[in-house]
């Protein structure tokens, strides 16, 4: 019986590509490592005996502990299509790989762009030449130690450099961005440029300094006028619920003082007292009683309108042909009746009560 090899390999890695492959498979994408060596034979094993005849691409990873490592990605095509990563490593001292062109021929513009891109080369590429970068461009721009000087080789085109102020003084150097060189170290202009301005130094303990000044004099008595007056101490920090000195004052003498403004003050006296201590004899008043709105205010109460008074019924109102607000008029054309004055009980009857309706 055959064993199941990683993922959808019908035999182990090891059986497939040689005793040193290593296999794993992770977001539906089976990946395996071999060495350098068998590059080539891995990938006829993989277009013949696995299936993948569709090429998709090649290119290069810079790893500076390691060296390049190369990765091709073929696919079997198929319901569902089965994706293989074959990758090997090539040291930095001597970046060579056998080229990939015998067994899939699209890998030759692949093969060109990672030569020139991290400066791998393929034995056996029947023309490896430049495919992106121009003839006179120096270096691997995809190499981690390659020097990002685009900068350094070409002025700013602008007036004035980012962040530099329009006002003409001196400014803040800028930090160069990982890969870039500084122009006074590398580049045409090397050596030809002035020293950065230096920044004023700063007074050591200054802000600390004004920080301390700052807390004494918030915290020091007043000074004294000509008056002997007490140094008062710090402010007592007190929460909310706690009140404020004055108010704490007010309920300490509200018991000795009210009754004496009570009785004998005048009434804006009376009123401006503190609620909750305006009874008879200074006795403190309880809460206000809370009531529904079906009760009434005590005035209502007092006249026996509420609702509440002993076997009333409640009045009904007939609609008369005038507005509702106006009173109805006679039908003799004799003046209507004059309203009652402030505080007199009125002697017309109300409508529904012993009169009739017009």
């Amino acid at each position: 019986m055959t064993e199941q090899g990683e993922g959808w390999l019908p035999r182990p890695a090891t059986e497939l590509f040689g005793p040193e492959a290593v296999a794993k498979e992770a977001y539906g994408v089976l990946t395996v490592d071999v060495p350098a060596a068998a590059w080539t034979e891995a990938l006829r094993t993989a277009r013949s005996e696995l299936g993948c005849t569709f090429f998709d691409w090649l290119s290069a990873v810079d790893e500076p502990a390691e060296g390049f490592r190369i990765a091709a990605h073929v696919v079997a095509v198929g319901t569902p299509p089965r994706r293989l990563l074959l990758r090997t490593t090539v040291p930095h001292a001597a970046p060579a790989l056998a080229t990939a062109t015998g067994v899939y021929a699209g890998a030759a513009w692949h093969e060109r762009e990672t030569h020139e891109m991290f400066g791998v080369d393929f034995p056996g590429h029947p023309h490896l030449v430049r495919l992106l970068l121009p003839e006179e461009f120096e270096g691997h721009p995809l190499r981690k130690d390659f020097v990002l000087a685009a900068r350094v080789a070409k002025a700013w085109p602008g007036a004035k450099e980012p962040g530099e102020s329009h006002a003409g003084g001196p400014k803040r150097r800028q930090m160069q961005p990982p890969g870039v060189p500084d122009p006074n170290d590398w580049g045409p202009q090397k050596g030809t440029l002035p020293p950065p301005p230096a920044r004023p130094a700063r007074r050591a303990g200054t802000r600390r300094a004004a920080a301390a000044a700052q807390e004494d004099n918030a915290t020091a008595p007043p000074a004294e006028s000509g008056t002997d007056r007490p140094a008062r101490g710090a402010r007592r920090t007190r929460s909310a619920s706690g009140g404020s000195a004055s108010q704490r004052a007010a309920e300490e003498t509200s018991g000795e003082t009210q009754d004496g403004e009570n009785a004998g003050g005048t009434p804006g006296e009376a009123a401006s007292a503190t609620p909750g201590e305006a009874g008879a004899g200074g006795r403190p008043r309880g809460a206000r009683r809370a009531r529904s709105a079906s009760g009434g205010s005590a005035s209502q109460r007092a006249a026996g309108g509420g609702p509440a008074a002993a076997g009333r019924e409640p009045r009904s109102r007939t609609r008369t042909p005038d507005a509702p607000w106006q009173r109805p008029q006679p039908d003799d054309g004799s003046p209507p009746p004059a309203e009652p004055a402030a505080g007199e009980p009125s002697s017309a009857p109300e409508d529904g009560e012993g009169g009739e309706s017009p």
